[in-house]
């Protein structure tokens, strides 16, 4: 071989090692292009100048059914974006669980369009939550509100004795349905936004005996019987005031839901890795189509029940989200007629 062709070899061999090394360069630039496209958790969809799709994020890859309705809104959209129309269309898929999303498309100053598939679904259910609190809590206070003023216009006629003392005693006790309703408002929202709160070495023998205490006077006055299983020395790490909250609203949920006569018993005890509290009743029971919803803010199985025994549909709320605060989580297991019993349990470390 001349030197002249060695040359041009070497030359050659020269520019395809450069070659190499740009492509090795377009190549990683691409792989990192795209893991930074799929750590995006909106869906993203790029486009030719013909509406065809180039490219496809992970979000954007749902498959089975749903990956067909989306991407054929998608590349709907897409079309028109490419010829320079910004369109936008919300797609509901209702699962279980029920999803929605928006699909947006724009054109791009280069030619082609971009679809991005944003999941609405978890703000869609916080905007359901607000509305039904807020429907909840307005006819909540609207009953005893509205019961005061007739109550208040009726005393204000009234010249007997007798009358006006009745109805100062219905007023009182509108007056103590509105205050309980704010304050188990006011705890849940303590509790929700306290979080955990200062963990430190709890003692449910304490709890419990505190929870049982704060209602000896309503269960002597309702004729149940308040029975505390002794405990021994078991602790916990939590945050006192919100499992005695949490037990104290398991006992009032107990006691109201008691016929005359029955007991209410409290308990806790080791469960392998769980420290287990259980309050148990042996009165009317909840129905099988309510033991997933007794959790529900403002859920009440009895609604006339409830009425007459005050309650509020927030304690059992209260209850979960003390049990989440800690890790834990609250059960029920019940048969109408026969009563109840719920279980909350915290994490339990040996030693606590």
């Amino acid at each position: 071989m001349s030197l002249f062709a060695r040359g041009q070899v070497t030359r050659l061999q020269r520019e395809a090692a450069v070659n190499q090394e740009l492509l090795d360069e377009v190549r990683a630039e691409s792989h990192r292009l795209r893991t930074a496209l799929d750590a995006i958790p909106v869906g993203i969809v790029l486009a030719d100048t013909a509406g065809a799709v180039v490219l496809r994020n992970q979000a954007a890859s749902r498959g089975g059914h749903a990956d067909v309705l989306v991407s054929d809104v998608c590349n709907r959209l897409l079309a028109a974006a490419a010829g320079g129309t910004v369109a936008e269309e919300r797609v509901t898929l209702f699962g279980p669980p029920l999803q929605v999303l928006l699909v947006r498309a724009a054109p791009l100053a280069a030619g082609g369009a971009l679809a991005t598939i944003d999941d609405l679904s978890d703000r869609v259910r916080l905007d359901a939550v607000r509305t039904d609190f807020v429907a909840n809590i307005s006819h909540e206070l609207k009953t005893p509100v509205g019961a005061l003023a007739v109550l208040a216009e009726a005393l204000a006629d009234s010249d007997d004795p007798d009358v006006n003392r009745h109805l100062a005693e219905k007023m009182t006790e509108e007056a103590h349905r509105a205050s309980s309703t704010i304050d188990d408002l006011m705890e849940l929202s303590r509790i929700e936004l306290g979080g955990p709160g200062i963990p430190e070495e709890v003692e449910l023998s304490a709890v419990l005996g505190e929870s049982i205490a704060r209602h000896r006077f309503t269960a002597d006055n309702a004729g149940v019987r308040l029975e505390l299983v002794p405990v021994g020395q078991l602790s916990v790490i939590g945050d006192r005031l919100q499992l005695v909250s949490a037990v104290s609203n398991l006992i009032d949920n107990a006691i109201k839901y008691s016929n005359v006569g029955g007991t209410v018993r409290a308990s806790a005890r080791v469960a392998g890795c769980w420290a287990e509290i259980e309050v148990s009743d042996d009165g009317i029971g909840i129905p099988t189509r309510d033991l997933d919803r007794v959790f529900e803010r403002f859920y009440r199985v009895d609604r006339a029940r409830s009425r007459d025994t005050g309650g509020t549909g927030l304690g059992l709320a209260i209850v979960r989200h003390v049990a989440n605060n800690h890790g834990g989580d609250v059960t029920v297991r019940s048969h109408e007629g026969e009563g109840s019993t719920f279980t909350l349990r915290i994490p339990f470390r040996e030693g606590a």
